[in-house]
């Protein structure tokens, strides 16, 4: 059987093999309904209530790393699912897959910082499960979540609303996590090294809610990074995504391991921030109202959106331009 045919651990991350497996084998079974446009999570109207909705499940290694761990991971990574969608996060379920062998030490340091995130996010932890498989089955720890929250009336996001001139935000450095996970897997031992950016995105979404329909798309970078998210908005569009290498925000230590291993950051997750889209007026006000903030205290404006049919474009430092194209398969798989 040729790998063609079986799946591969490329298609977990994040690039176009995992875009082409969920439009081939989940969309045309599942995509008629909240599904359709793969959102991070699914709006659902209720009785007297209208619902965000999402889960995801965590299969980092290794379970502990610079900054955090899987579990204030899977938190933050809901919580922001939920935000991102326009959403004020409520609940969340917990499900744990525990491998044989794993130290309690371990899980109740993981536990800790599922309860501390929690509490830090405001969000409850409503239900839960959990089992147990044979030692070499299950990798130490597997998490899944899901949260709900309530929607927020305020926005209306979708990127279908994004025109020519909008502005393109981001709330702070990129490509921490990822860096941060990859380093600890390799274990490369650096002074200062980077440091995952794991946390919440909450209050930057509540912050820019009465900028009401000036705001028209949100999303964390999370697999397949910024690349992949613009790329995906801009796809069979009459729009691009033209951005400006001097204005992308890296920290030294994470921008350092990217280039000693030839690593592309804009390839890379983010666990802790969001771009969002906007028109080009209320840019600079919402970026004050992120640097107010300590998780928007490196909020820049990225690009603009222009007319060029379907393509992401970066203007270097140079002058010169290159294409943002987003990574056909594995590239740090296993980094959430």
């Amino acid at each position: 059987m040729s790998t063609d045919e079986v799946i591969q651990l490329a298609h977990g991350g994040g690039g176009r093999l995992t875009r082409e497996l969920i439009e081939k084998e989940i969309v045309p079974r599942f995509g008629n309904g909240p599904l359709r446009g793969l959102p991070d999570g699914a709006t659902l109207d209720s009785p007297g209530a209208r619902l965000v909705f999402t889960t995801d499940s965590f299969v980092v290694q290794p379970l502990e790393f610079p900054g955090g761990n899987i579990g204030d991971l899977a938190v933050h990574g809901t919580v922001n699912d939920l935000s991102v969608c326009g959403g004020e996060p409520k609940w969340l379920s917990l499900a744990l897959i525990i491998e044989e062998g794993l130290p309690f030490a371990v899980l109740g340091r993981i536990l800790d910082s599922v309860r501390a995130a929690a509490d830090t996010c405001g969000v409850t932890v409503a239900t839960g499960d959990t089992k147990v498989v044979a030692r070499g089955q299950g990798d130490g720890l597997y998490v899944n979540t899901a949260g709900i929250g309530r929607a927020l009336t305020e926005f209306t996001l979708g990127p279908e609303r994004i025109k020519e001139g909008d502005h393109v935000l981001v709330s702070g450095t990129l490509a921490d996590h990822g860096m941060a996970v990859l380093s600890a897997r390799q274990n490369m031992e650096f002074v200062n090294g980077p440091r995952s950016d794991t946390g919440t995105v909450q209050r930057l979404v509540m912050a820019v809610r009465d900028f009401g329909s000036a705001v028209r798309f949100m999303r964390d970078p999370t697999r397949g990074g910024v690349a992949t998210v613009l790329n995906e908005i801009v796809e069979g569009r009459e729009l691009g995504i033209l951005l400006k290498e001097r204005d992308l925000p890296l920290a030294p230590a994470t921008r350092a391991v990217a280039e000693m291993l030839g690593i592309d950051p804009l390839h890379v997750a983010s666990e802790g921030r969001m771009i969002l889209i906007c028109d080009g007026a209320v840019a600079p006000d919402i970026l004050k109202r992120w640097r107010a903030l300590p998780e928007g205290s490196g909020a820049v404006s990225l690009g603009t959106v222009i007319r060029e049919k379907g393509r992401v474009v970066m203007e270097t430092v140079t002058g010169g331009r290159r294409l943002v194209d987003v990574p056909r398969g594995e590239l740090l798989p296993r980094i959430c």
